[in-house]
């Protein structure tokens, strides 16, 4: 009975010192993680001080996602010989130039993607990549400024498709008005002067107009995660069925070195071109602004990523 009450003891006193060591270290990992977030803090507002000097600030990330596959006689799926794939990647790319008395912000964004799936028992079905996403958009913002967070400015904004239907619509923006920057990052831009031309075939669908245009952007790097939110609108004075908006949103997270983890999705509403996909690709030749539904555009696309 002794040597039980001995070995309870004796386990007791190795539990009571396993959970103080524990509880000690635990107690010394929140302490260095507490001195870790002090020192990002001030890694973070001496690269908001970097960030606000005179000069050029150029900088790009994307995103890289892929996979291939091939199956044969795999009879539980309905194409049991096939040979699948695709791949794609974004491209944000930015440089801008801040003065004392003005600034010039240039940026562009290229997301492209290709799909395949080849059904090797369908001689006729179509067999190579095909194009799926197809986004590619450009702008140059110059203002002078009035004081450090109010600016006169003009824009120039092309929108259009790269591999397929390149202009075809092609949307340019040309305006001005004021930018107002209120924190560091955020850029917002209102020009109730604008004039967004739209170049295409089908002219009788498309149409230019004038109109106010509205762009917020807000870009930033946190320690390995970079963001980037774009928001673009053009509002017609002549014609709600003109008005257009997209908003594209990219981040990214890095886990080694350059290379980490991307995420990019974006948004659309544009009617003209809801239009123009109703009659031209539908074929429904009695489509119109009244009787076609403008449904929410939109694509994401996950992948790796790598930081320029």
């Amino acid at each position: 009975m002794k040597k039980i009450v001995l070995a309870l003891s004796g386990l007791l006193i190795t539990a009571f010192a396993h959970a103080q060591t524990e509880a000690e270290l635990k107690a010394t990992l929140g302490e260095k993680k507490d001195s870790i977030a002090a020192i990002q803090g001030r890694a973070n507002a001496i690269q908001a001080q970097i960030d606000a000097l005179p000069g050029w600030k150029i900088g790009a990330f994307g995103v890289i996602g892929g996979s291939i596959s091939n199956f044969s006689n795999w009879y539980a799926q309905g194409i049991p010989n096939n040979a699948s794939g695709n791949i794609g990647f974004t491209v944000n790319a930015f440089a801008n130039l801040q003065e004392e008395k003005f600034f010039w912000r240039n940026s562009g964004n290229l997301n492209l993607s290709w799909v395949k799936l080849d059904d090797k028992d369908d001689p006729n079905d179509e067999s190579g990549f095909r194009e799926a996403v197809d986004v590619f958009n450009i702008t140059s913002l110059y203002g002078r400024k009035l004081s450090e967070t109010f600016a006169i400015s003009t824009l120039g904004e092309y929108r259009t498709t790269l591999l397929n239907n390149f202009n075809n619509p092609g949307y340019l923006d040309i305006g001005v008005g004021a930018t107002w920057t209120p924190v560091q990052n955020l850029v917002v831009v209102i020009h109730p002067l604008n004039y967004n031309f739209v170049f295409s075939d089908a002219d009788d669908i498309f149409e230019s107009s004038m109109g106010a245009k509205v762009v917020a952007d807000y870009t930033r790097q946190l320690g390995a995660i970079a963001f980037k939110s774009n928001l673009s609108a053009f509002m017609s004075y002549k014609s709600s069925n003109l008005s257009n908006w997209t908003w594209i949103n990219s981040f990214s997270y890095t886990l080694w070195k350059k290379i980490g983890v991307g995420f990019d999705f974006g948004l659309r509403g544009n009617r003209q071109e809801a239009l123009n996909y109703a009659i031209n690709t539908l074929g429904n030749a009695g489509a119109t602004f009244d009787n076609t539904d403008n449904e929410l555009q939109s694509y994401w696309t996950l992948g790796m990523s790598y930081k320029f």
